[in-house]
């Protein structure tokens, strides 16, 4: 008797077979576009689904909820629950999936929601199903796909395995994007290890450049996972990119997450900051690498640059200093940056540097990333992370900093992407607690990490490239983009001087030639 092949999509995670699934069903739309078409529609069964598991309540009117109206949108607000007008529910959307109007209909129940919830989903719902692009057959597959979502346990499961679901799809759309993706998108696996390392179990939680929100969300995930209670962390965030942000948004809301302190404005951080009188407790943050527009000659005597003017022609350092302004006094943060900013002597960067070690006894460990984690970026990346406490003598390794050497850990999951192992992650974060405990559960492995007083960072000229004090130099530890690229633009400019001088010389001698 022949033996039945097994269907390998069939073993797939669910995530996996609805991506495949609803991938199949993008056509012409590309995916900057169709993530919002996408995401949009597990977003409104998510919140059909909160609304109905309140109304059937209701409806039962037991209780305390004796009497009480089911379609009192006050009643809803009372759970902590979105209310959803009866041409919104997934079921109304659901019997209208074959009809050519579809995606007029969609625009409008996202519309009748934004409209009953006031504040919290003003303008934050897509209103993009009526495109002359998006196939109305198409758009009902899609339906009829996220309708068939399995839930474990009914509506009472819909956060969790939706929330799950989202969260899988934005990094796929990320992936899709490329370069793009990266702008609204940080990789899991870094996201993971930096809220490892920091621990935010309690207190207030910021992210000045939030994205998606994946910091909160992992934050959130951190929290459960170790029995803590979701109300003892508060987030603040602010996004400059109002795409960007609704997805913060409706990323946070699908995990009965409160994004009230989640800001947008055009003008980002710098220039309007959303939470100027707050300290926060914790900081995770990958702000965008090096950039060069933020608007740094209009602030040249901002009160945040307290260990000196970052240049105007990069915002490294700028974020850095940011971020220390807005700790509390036993604050930690830890962010992603440029490798460049752990060696940049230009334009002042060397003496921030050395200031933020010295005068303000922030650094308190720096983590240097593997290759080709991100999906917008080649430049080399690293991990500062910065500990107030530091400053008032409490911090337990007095006068040290950490360096962690990560380079040549992680795996290939294609040509041009490489990913952290959940042991990947813990190794390092292990590392990085068992150091502050300064006892002896830590010691130093060459190659890999190393606790090193401040004379040898003195006499190191304040760089701070882990590979010079686990024992791993090499060409990279190095190289500094903007020392480099302005050398090689400086000979280049010779090079067309030069050129000049002697097209000039040639045709000089070719005049004096007789005809």
């Amino acid at each position: 008797m022949a033996t039945q092949k097994k269907n390998p999509a069939a073993t797939e995670p669910l995530e996996k077979q609805l991506w495949r699934a609803a991938d199949k069903l993008r056509k012409n739309i590309d995916a900057a576009e169709y993530k919002h078409v996408l995401l949009g529609l597990i977003f409104l069964r998510y919140i059909s689904d909160s609304f109905e598991l309140v109304y059937e309540l209701l409806l039962k009117g037991e209780g305390d909820l004796a009497d009480a109206d089911p379609e009192d949108a006050d009643e809803y607000k009372a759970q902590n629950v979105f209310f959803v007008p009866p041409t919104a529910r997934w079921s109304h959307i659901q019997n209208q999936a074959k009809q050519p109007g579809i995606g007029k209909s969609i625009d409008a129940a996202m519309d009748a929601i934004e409209q009953s919830n006031g504040e919290q989903l003003k303008g934050v719902l897509p209103k993009v199903y009526a495109r002359q692009n998006l196939d109305p057959v198409s758009l009902g597959e899609l339906i009829d796909l996220i309708s068939n979502i399995a839930l474990t346990d009914a509506k009472s499961r819909s956060a969790d395995v939706l929330g799950h679901v989202f969260e899988y799809f934005l990094g796929e759309f990320a992936l899709a994007e490329g370069k793009k993706g990266g702008q609204f998108y940080t990789p899991r696996p870094i996201v993971e290890l930096l809220v490892e390392m920091l621990q935010p179990y309690h207190g207030r939680v910021f992210d000045p450049c939030c994205g998606s929100g994946g910091m909160f969300v992992q934050s959130e995930k951190f929290v459960t996972e170790h029995q803590g209670r979701i109300s003892d962390i508060s987030i603040y965030g602010q996004e400059s990119n109002q795409t960007t942000w609704r997805l913060a948004k409706m990323n946070l809301a699908i995990r009965g997450i409160d994004a009230s302190q989640v800001k947008w404005n055009t003008e980002g951080s710098f220039l309007n900051d959303a939470h100027m009188a707050l300290k926060s407790d914790f900081i995770i943050a990958n702000p965008p690498f090096n950039v060069s527009d933020w608007s740094g000659e209009q602030l040249r005597s901002d009160a945040r640059w307290q260990y000196g003017t970052p240049p105007a022609g990069n915002a490294n350092f700028a974020w850095l200093q940011h971020f220390a302004y807005h700790l509390s006094p036993t604050g930690r943060a830890g962010v992603v940056l440029a490798k460049g900013a752990l060696t940049s002597k230009t334009n002042g960067e060397g003496e921030i540097r050395r200031a933020l070690i010295e005068q303000g006894n922030l650094i308190d460990c720096v983590v240097n990333l593997p290759a080709k984690l991100f999906l917008n970026t080649q430049i080399p990346a690293a991990l500062w992370f910065m500990n107030k406490a530091r400053a008032s003598g409490a911090h337990a390794r007095k006068g040290e900093i950490l360096f962690i050497d990560a380079r040549n850990m992680g795996q290939l999951i294609n040509r041009r992407t490489r990913t952290l192992s959940a042991d990947d992650i813990q190794q390092i974060a292990n590392t990085y607690h068992a150091w502050g405990k300064n006892d002896d559960s830590y010691a130093d492995i060459a190659g890999f990490c190393a606790s090193a007083p401040m004379s040898r960072i003195t006499e190191l000229d304040y760089v701070l490239t882990p590979g010079r004090y686990v024992g791993l130099p090499d060409e990279e530890d190095d190289f500094n983009f903007a020392e480099r690229f302005t050398a090689l633009k400086a000979e280049f400019a010779a090079q067309l001087q030069e050129e000049a001088t002697l097209n000039q010389a040639i045709l000089d001698n070719l005049a004096k030639v007789k005809a």
